[in-house]
């Protein structure tokens, strides 16, 4: 399999666990909710960090001549650039069900 088209599946596989996280099945009462979710979408968001601290390290690495990998860097930017989209839109998917449950009639 092509390097594109594995990163592709890996991208691809983490827009679903986000999509999973983000549609929930049912709301639940805080105390039944489960206590996991916050920590998967933390750890989303370390993940999209690293990610974007080593496409940063990579374009360094290019930019002063330590590497000659310039096709590297340019996969690891495009992957961070695509996680950071995904997890905004995940959370823009978030902020928007928050404020349709707060504007629901009692």
């Amino acid at each position: 399999m092509s390097s594109i088209t594995q990163v592709q599946q890996e991208l691809l596989g983490r827009m679903q666990q986000l999509q999973g996280v983000a549609s929930g099945a049912a709301i639940k009462p805080a105390d039944q909710a489960a206590p996991d979710a916050g920590g998967m979408f933390m750890a989303a968001m370390r993940s999209v960090d690293a990610q974007q601290h080593q496409a940063g390290a990579a374009m360094a690495a290019v930019d002063s001549g330590k590497s000659d990998d310039l096709v590297g860097a340019m996969i690891d930017s495009q992957k961070a650039s695509v996680s950071f989209s995904a997890l905004l839109q995940v959370r823009n998917k978030l902020t928007t069900a928050f404020d349709d449950v707060m504007r629901m009639p009692l």
